[in-house]
């Protein structure tokens, strides 16, 4: 599997992740603030410029009110397409 930060899997996890934080109603901005973060945190992460460790995966599913174990399911059927 291609490791790099533009895999198709990396990929799809991004588009997941930006995809949620709009269904939330969250600009970049707000989801920063909510979890500590500066904007640039957030839009490095949405643009594979930055990855995520766990921990900070699920901080961001926290704010987005989706629990990380719900996150992996829904990555999961995305990556299984």
């Amino acid at each position: 599997m291609d490791k790099t930060l533009y895999s198709k899997h990396q990929q799809t996890l991004l588009g997941l992740l930006r995809e949620l934080r709009q269904a939330a109603g969250l600009r970049q901005q707000e989801l920063a603030d909510a979890i500590s973060e500066p904007q640039s945190f957030v839009s490095k992460v949405e643009n594979g410029e930055r990855r995520l460790d766990i921990l900070e995966l699920r901080v961001i599913c926290q704010a987005l009110r989706i629990s990380l174990a719900d996150f992996v399911v829904m990555l999961e059927k995305r990556l299984d397409k």
